[in-house]
């Protein structure tokens, strides 16, 4: 069943309705083709979910019947903020879809010292835009009980000072040899952790000093070279798997 993000003050659950309004609407009626009395997964985006019937459609909107909640626990209770050394374009968009799926709360995007894609600032609306379509789309394929927060782009020293608001944060660096994810984070009460990740050329030294200084914990994520957007997948994966409900029940 096709799923959709409606915004909560278009949600009545005195009178068990809704509306979805915006591009959906064109979604629902010229791609899907949807009819009136059939049925959507409409969430609030604040893992509120609930099924509906269509009973109206319209250039501007659809109108549905609640006919029933659906008590699932969509999001993890850990909070994940993945932060992002900007990669090449093409793959950003493929860092974005699989972050929102595997369930990382918040990405953030980073100009680090070896970023090779910069972003304009006369296209930077344009790019965020594009990307938090992305993540949209992702985030009503994975069935997520929320749209993951994009935020962006930070230099590396803002970065760090946004660092400093998370309980534990990792940074995946390959000269690391000894100390592995699951080591780093064992024993450790965390309800919200920083994961940095660095662009196609990695971190520079100074970087991964800096981070440390923070109190950040290099870790390894074995003994082969991931790419950046293997590596954000893997390491957000791991901590998920280690400390949430990846893999199974929280």
């Amino acid at each position: 069943m096709d799923r959709f993000f409606v915004e909560k003050k278009n949600i009545n659950l005195e009178n068990n309705t809704c509306i979805i309004e915006g591009e959906d609407v064109k979604h629902i009626s010229k791609v899907l083709r949807c009819r009136v009395g059939e049925c959507l997964e409409i969430c609030d985006n604040d893992n509120n979910e609930y099924i509906a019937e269509i009973s109206g459609i319209s250039k501007e909107e659809v109108t549905l019947d609640i006919v029933e909640t659906i008590d699932i626990k969509r999001e993890s209770d850990l909070k994940v903020r993945l932060y992002q050394g900007l990669p090449k374009g093409p793959k950003m968009e493929m860092i974005l879809q699989k972050l929102t799926e595997v369930g990382v709360d918040e990405i953030i995007l980073v100009q680090t010292k070896r970023s090779v894609a910069k972003v304009d600032d006369k296209k930077e609306d344009k790019k965020i835009e594009r990307w938090e379509r992305i993540i949209y789309e992702a985030a009503k394929q994975s069935k997520r009980g929320k749209i993951p927060t994009l935020r962006g782009v930070l230099s590396f020293k803002e970065a760090l000072a946004d660092m400093k608001n998370n309980d534990f944060n990792i940074v995946p660096y390959e000269n690391e040899r000894t100390k592995s994810i699951k080591q780093a984070i064992k024993d450790i009460d965390i309800n919200n952790i920083g994961i940095f990740v660095g662009p196609e050329g990695g971190f520079a030294e100074e970087e991964i000093k800096q981070i440390e200084d923070i109190n950040g914990q290099s870790v390894s994520l074995g003994p082969r070279i991931l790419r950046t957007e293997t590596a954000s997948v893997v390491a957000s994966s791991i901590v998920l798997y280690e400390l949430s409900d990846l893999g199974g029940q929280a």
